[in-house]
């Protein structure tokens, strides 16, 4: 599976720089649980009852949150551990099984799967940092760091587990509790009482450009899933002129947001690493916004599937909320990394952040195929602008704030 010089730890991180095939292998599993995320709201959001509709929402972002947080660890962890050691890899295939274990009680994990879907989460959580401590020596600030972190999830394991043995309403509500705890413990670099804290970056220990790259792909791997599951849901619509519409529509849309994303920002994040002096602050920005933007693409998906399924139909205010509200939430996270990379705040989006809620309400009396025709057509003109911007310009270089 691989070499055993050196040990686990990140000496040679600087040597092993770039994604491996073993991080593209679980990156495979990852657009799997994407799609089984979108999968599981659609009927939901199809529903009669409006409480069903708008409770479907947080369902989701309680399900997906886990799964994206699992896969942000699990790139730090190659990030700061040279992932052609023996032990990385077993890592990162254990942590590809589990989000496979808990995509395959998605649809059910609010009603019969509970445990399925929190025991991976809990057992990556707490015994990764576990194994990873045993690999450092005693007073290193990574030791200090998974030492804590490993002591937050075991805490946040009591309602994960808790919540997978209750019924649904409480299930929701300790799940709900249990997430926060785990960002909110990361984010304060989970601090513990009587032990000094050492906060180590969120980012990649040495200054390789492994992490900027990680989200990147992270990226990538949304609007993948976005492509497979238009795919899915054409294929298994009655193929219409608007169905047809919906589909070319959703690829453009799909286009625009990876060039709205790349267009200098989203490509300039590895060189903008070497330029900042605090990696721990860009790493916090960076990360956030790029798990922004990927609600954004799965938002945007969902829309996909309701126009294929009811493309020219009278709407419910919940699916143009949906479908304009995706690029709304990719725009907004965009606009976050635009700061950490150049230190400014995009006009362009925030001109097309502006457009897109205030014709929310009058799109509501239209239709979902009208609702995403003028997302597209925000998003092409955002392109536009960035292109005419761009033109005639040499490339800039990264000024990031911090």
């Amino acid at each position: 599976m691989g070499d055993d010089r050196g040990g686990a730890a990140g000496g040679g991180r600087e040597s092993a720089g770039q994604s491996n095939f073993l991080e593209l292998f679980f990156d495979l599993v990852l657009v799997f649980a994407l799609n089984g995320v979108v999968s599981r709201i659609v009927p939901s959001l199809t529903s009669d009852d409006v409480s069903v509709r708008w409770a479907s929402l947080y369902e989701t972002v309680i399900l997906a949150l886990p799964l994206l947080w699992l896969w942000t660890t699990t790139g730090h962890i190659t990030s700061r551990f040279d992932p052609r050691q023996r032990l990385i890899q077993l890592m990162v295939l254990a942590s590809a099984f589990g989000i496979l274990i808990m995509s395959t009680s998605l649809p059910y994990a609010f009603y019969g799967r509970g445990l399925a879907f929190a025991l991976p989460y809990v057992l990556l959580q707490v015994v990764r940092p576990l194994l990873l401590i045993r690999t450092l020596p005693a007073g290193d600030t990574v030791r200090s760091l998974y030492t804590r972190a490993a002591i937050w999830s075991a805490g946040s394991a009591i309602l994960w587990i808790g919540g997978g043995i209750t019924k649904e309403q409480w299930r929701v509500t300790l799940w709900g509790l249990a997430i926060a705890v785990d960002l909110i413990g990361a984010r304060l670099g989970w601090p513990v009482w009587g032990m000094r804290r050492r906060f180590a970056s969120a980012w990649a220990v040495e200054r390789g450009r492994h992490l900027p790259e990680r989200y990147q792909q992270l990226l990538l791997i949304a609007l993948g899933e976005s492509v497979l599951a238009l795919g899915i849901s054409y294929t298994a619509a009655s193929v219409t002129v608007a169905t047809t519409i919906g589909l070319v529509t959703a690829f453009v849309t799909t286009v625009l947001l990876w060039r709205v994303y790349f267009h200098r920002s989203g490509e300039m994040l590895g060189e903008t690493l070497e330029a900042v002096t605090d990696r721990v602050a860009l790493g916090r920005v960076a990360g956030a916004a790029h798990l922004v933007m990927v609600f954004g693409i799965i938002a945007t998906t969902i829309g996909y599937e309701i126009v294929q399924q009811h493309s020219l139909g009278r709407p419910y205010p919940m699916w143009v909320v949906v479908i304009l509200g995706g690029p709304t939430l990719f725009l907004f996270g965009r606009i976050r990394l635009e700061w950490v990379v150049f230190n400014r705040v995009s006009r362009r989006r925030i001109v097309g952040i502006v457009v897109l809620v205030a014709l929310m309400v009058p799109l509501a009396f239209t239709g979902a195929l009208i609702a995403s025709l003028v997302a597209a057509a925000v998003l092409f003109g955002i392109a536009v602008a960035d292109a005419r911007h761009s033109a005639g310009h040499p490339p800039e270089r990264p000024s990031p704030p911090v």
